[in-house]
């Protein structure tokens, strides 16, 4: 018997490798089964056997005692730069703090970071997801502290860092054709670019030409313009032309805020859903977060296309909007994947929050309904029957999950356990392919590509406080950064009193 700490991180361990817990979360073909005191064996980047004990020659035996070994998560809407809805949190308006660019601004906008900040952030962003027991991911980044879209140079970077690390991901550079402007307090404007657009989506397919089946497939493309009240007609139809032609999934934000549906009505005279039904342009290639503003009309075009929802509770939560139901989506046929799209990126937090919103608006969600998500949702909302699950032959994408922590005594089924109480924090390892990408020993967590996690949260942190320092600059009325944000509670300024 050997240890965690015994296996190579980042790579793969040679031989094959038997991984033990107390229960082991597998699939038998029709859907996810618990084995108490289950085995799951690991060979090169596959699953070589699942069930009670492997009777057959193994390198090394892996026992995790009382843990989860499940399926890697799968985050659609994964955070992948340094979270700035957190300064929303408690500043509001949105367009007052910096979150609507004001047109003085508009004119002379840049870039806030440099490229080597981008390329960190990326790699940063994708050692917390890894930490979290998230191994595949489709990452996200907010477009409003960009000087238009995101960079084919940043996500070869990305692509890199996915590689180097060890995590699955659909990506390309975001885009979009407009944006809203202010043109005095709280008078938002749209405007557009649909030339920008379109050279924005000729990067994104170049990326995906480029770097689609990099690192034995880790590295896959996604299309990504950018929320849908950015985009044009135009944009949107070669959006879906390019990704018929490159067989790959779009990403779209919609139905996900009052500023988005009030600006769509006034420019098409409808939401997005039914502007994009009425354009042909619903199918099971859209991957949609949130829906959370979606309207019986929208939920019913998205049944009707097979597209995908893409639930974030956290982030809706924080708010004041949550998805009308969770259970009732599904029983409209609704596929449902989750997201972050936060920080944390945690993926259990996220779960517990689904539990919580859906039942406190009538909703009657189940916990493994919302592990199923996580999971399988978020495969079929890919076109990947092999991800989301543990058999035999499919790739290894493992998370290990503590079941022993204090806090979540006492427990009860691991599934209940986790949702209910867990966190992140009990993530004890991360397999993508094979590899062993994030481990957790003694409480400390160490991941591949990242010599130093506190050196670098300690970056991250500068990073961020140096975007931070730019919002005057970009706010309406250019006000100080101590009236931008101020603290929670007043300053006491002799502390010595």
């Amino acid at each position: 018997m050997r240890g965690l700490a015994d296996l190579p991180l980042g790579s793969r361990p040679e031989g094959r490798t038997a991984l033990r817990a107390t229960w082991v979360l597998a699939h038998d073909g029709s859907g996810h089964r618990l084995i108490r005191d289950g085995e799951v064996v690991i060979e090169g980047s596959r699953v070589l056997w699942v069930g009670k004990r492997f009777e057959g020659e193994v390198a090394r035996r892996v026992d995790f005692g009382a843990a989860l070994i499940s399926p890697g998560l799968i985050d659609l809407d994964a955070l992948s730069d340094l979270d700035t809805t957190v300064l929303s949190i408690d500043h509001a308006p949105g367009w007052a703090k910096g979150r609507v660019w004001p047109r003085d601004y508009a004119a002379r906008a840049r870039e806030m970071y440099d490229p080597g900040e981008l390329a960190f952030q990326k790699r940063f962003a994708f050692a917390q997801l890894l930490m979290n027991g998230i191994t595949t991911a489709a990452p996200i980044a907010s477009l409003f502290y960009r000087q238009w879209g995101e960079t084919v140079a940043e996500f070869t970077a990305a692509a890199d860092a996915a590689g180097e690390m060890g995590l699955r991901v659909y990506l390309s550079p975001a885009y979009r054709a407009g944006g809203m402007l202010l043109d005095g307090p709280g008078q938002m404007v749209p405007e557009f670019d649909e030339a920008r657009g379109m050279a924005g989506l000729a990067d994104a397919v170049a990326f995906i030409r480029a770097q689609d089946g990099r690192f034995d497939g880790l590295v896959r493309g996604m299309l990504a313009p950018d929320r849908v009240e950015t985009c044009t007609e135009g944009l949107l139809r070669a959006t879906d032309a390019a990704a018929r032609d490159l067989g790959c999934k779009i990403r779209l934000h919609m139905a996900q805020g009052e500023m988005e549906v009030a600006t769509v009505r006034s420019l098409h005279g409808m939401t997005a859903p039914q502007w994009l039904a009425s354009l042909g342009l619903l199918s099971d290639r859209l991957i949609a977060p949130h829906a959370t503003n979606a309207t019986e009309e929208d939920l019913a075009l998205y049944a009707a296309n097979g597209v995908s929802v893409v639930h974030c509770p956290l982030v809706s939560g924080r708010g004041g909007s949550v998805l009308r139901t969770f259970d009732r989506l599904r029983a409209m046929g609704i596929n449902i994947a989750m997201g972050t799209d936060t920080a944390p990126a945690d993926m259990l937090m996220n779960l517990q929050a689904a539990l919580i919103t859906c039942r406190t608006a009538g909703g009657s969600v189940r916990t493994p309904d919302l592990w199923g998500a996580a999971t399988l949702g978020g495969a079929a909302a890919l076109g990947r029957d092999d991800l989301g699950r543990i058999a035999a032959g499919l790739p290894a994408d493992i998370a290990v999950f503590d079941l022993a922590d204090p806090v979540m005594t006492p427990a009860i089924d691991p599934i209940t356990t986790l949702v209910a109480g867990g966190s992140g924090k009990v993530t004890r390892a991360t397999f993508v392919d094979g590899r062993l990408s994030m481990r957790r020993l003694a409480g400390v967590a160490e991941v591949a590509g990242i010599p130093d996690l506190a050196a670098a949260q300690a970056r991250a942190q500068a990073q961020f406080d140096g975007l931070v320092a730019q919002y005057p600059d970009r706010s309406w009325g250019h006000p100080p950064l101590e009236q931008l944000f101020p603290p929670s509670f007043p300053l006491m300024e002799d502390a010595d009193g």
